[in-house]
């Protein structure tokens, strides 16, 4: 998976929203400078982030954003799939349109067990679990497995 410059500002302003209080809007220069997002390109994801009811404005002086639901009720699939559509894609074709033949027909079911690994994850983790630190166990137990990876990588490396 390639995550957008875009898909990742969004995801940023979204869990920034879900810590501003209940009632209390968000400018965009604030939401800019919190998260350093240029504020012209934040200007444009809002935009595509209003349009999918995920986020609400309100105009005037005193005007700003919200979320549009609650943040338990946002996932980063939401988020992400408003930004850069489908999680997990092969050249834009169904997974059962592919022009697989022979040894690759396999290769199917790695694409399915691909979206099906990200989506237990985008779906299952919401703005809120990340606004507070609060990540679903299977999500922090990958994160963890990781890290570790990584760590034995580093010392092999030395």
């Amino acid at each position: 998976m390639r995550m957008s410059a875009k898909a990742e500002y969004a995801v940023r302003a979204m869990v920034q929203l879900a810590t501003a209080e209940d009632g209390v809007l968000v400018t965009t220069d604030d939401l800019a400078k919190a998260q350093g997002i240029p504020p012209q390109f934040l200007v444009d994801i809002l935009s595509d982030l209003r349009t999918d009811r995920l986020v609400r404005s309100h105009r005037g002086r005193e005007g700003g954003y919200e979320l549009a639901r609650p943040a338990k009720a946002i996932s980063l699939a939401d988020v992400l799939r408003c930004i850069d559509g489908p999680l997990a894609s092969v050249r834009d074709i169904g997974l059962g349109d592919l022009p697989y033949t022979g040894p690759t027909t396999p290769l199917t079911d790695v694409w399915r067990a691909l979206r099906a690994s990200m989506r237990s994850v985008l779906e299952q983790t919401s703005v809120a679990d990340v606004a507070a630190d609060a990540l679903p166990k299977h999500v922090r137990k990958l994160a963890d497995d990781y890290r570790s990876q990584e760590a034995k990588r580093g010392h092999s490396l030395s």
